[in-house]
This record gives C-alpha cells, structure tokens and sequence, in this order.
C-alpha cells in the first residue's frame, strides 16, 4: 500500500505493508530517535506527535499517518536541546535510552496545559517508564524547565 505523510516537515512517499507499525515506519525512514521499549504501548519510549498530538507509535500501523503530519525528536531538536540541559542540570539523565520520548511528551504538555500543578505533570507524564531514575529530578527539571521558558509562572512547590 502507498502512503504519503508529512514527517519533521518533509514529504515521504512510500510504499509500505498494510500491517507495519509507525515505529517499524520511522525507523525504516532513519528516524532513530523512536525508541522500541515494550511493543505494549506501556513505556512511552516511542512517542511521537501525529498532527500535534502524542502517539504511541508501537500502538498504531504507520497507514494511518497517510495525508497526516508527523513530528519526532528528530523534527523538534532545538527545544529538544534546551530541555535536556534541564535534565542534565538536575542529574536526571542516566543511560538515556527514555530520553526522546519523555522529552517529545515534556514539550508536548507544555503546549497543552497552561501552569500546570505538580500532580498534572505526574499524571501528564504517567506512561514514561524510567528504569534509572527516581522521577524526582525529571521533576524537577520539568518545573525550572517551564519556569523558564514561561517567565516564572510555575510555582516551584506546585
């Protein structure tokens, strides 16, 4: 089967299987940074944005991103790289394998919740599974990351 989809603002036409997953899809097309982790929809390590909104893409067959855009960290690296700085500052970076995926599900709540509270972020980011932190400097680096990218508005014990 043909599909043609957007991906980081670049056209692709491809012919592919009817059953091949996005993630299989991406990787194929050398969009590295689309981590496989479980295959159960379960890690978050493979998040993607399908027409601005997160995907699992070990969940869902790469047909049904014909005719739509797709963005992966690849697409995003300049606010990709500011937000890892946060996580380097905090020590919450560790092996990195959950990096790309937490990151495109950080930058994505930033776009949709407007100051959120620490237990929104919580449940914001409950799929990312982290085997080598304890979640608190992501936390952490989650809150001065939108401290300063939106001008202080989040408070710092939220």
């Amino acid at each position: 089967m043909q599909i043609k989809c957007t991906i980081n603002n670049r056209i692709f036409v491809e012919d592919i299987q009817v059953d091949m997953l996005l993630i299989d899809f991406l990787r194929h097309l050398g969009f590295l940074s689309v981590k496989r982790g479980c295959d159960t929809a379960n890690c978050g390590l493979c998040t993607v944005w399908i027409d601005n909104k997160t995907v699992l893409s070990c969940s869902i067959l790469a047909v049904s991103v014909n005719e739509k855009h797709v963005t992966t960290l690849e697409g995003i690296q300049d606010e990709a790289i500011e937000f890892g700085k946060f996580i380097a500052s905090e020590g919450a970076e560790q092996c990195g394998y959950c990096s790309p995926g937490f990151i495109m599900n950080v930058l994505a709540m930033k776009r949709e919740l407007v100051n959120p509270t620490e237990d929104s972020i919580k449940h914001y980011l409950s799929g990312n599974l982290c085997r080598c932190t304890g979640y608190m400097g992501q936390l952490r680096a989650i809150k001065k990351f939108l401290n300063a990218t939106r001008g202080g508005c989040l408070s710092e014990s939220s």
